[in-house]
């Protein structure tokens, strides 16, 4: 396994819809690509409809990424989508230990020299 001291789990959580907006936010920022999960938002407060309780759509964004550029995101995402806004983004880091490629996919097409 190779060693990834200075790598970092960024998630990013948004209002569902935003992702394509926080996406080129993030790749301003520097992010080469993500991971995005379509989530369920569970707070104190539940909107109920005809008897029925609905919770708010989510999406989560996920990136593995060096230390330095998910500051740089993270200052981006709360500038730009951030709790103000109708994406109402918020996010956070977590240390990865160790990362190992599981699958080495051939470059696509556009990536050919």
């Amino acid at each position: 396994m190779e060693s990834a001291n200075n790598t970092k789990a960024l998630l990013i959580v948004i209002n569902a819809g935003f992702s394509a907006e926080v996406m080129n936010v993030a790749r301003e920022a520097g992010a080469k690509g993500a991971t995005i999960m379509n989530a369920r938002g569970e707070g104190v407060m539940h909107k109920s409809f005809m008897g029925i309780t609905l919770d708010s759509e989510k999406e989560m964004i996920l990136m593995l990424i060096d230390d330095e550029t998910s500051q740089k995101i993270m200052t981006a995402v709360k500038e730009k989508v951030g709790v103000n806004s109708l994406a109402n983004g918020i996010c956070f880091t977590m240390p990865v230990e160790k990362t190992t490629i599981i699958n080495n996919f051939p470059p696509r097409i556009d990536e050919k020299e």
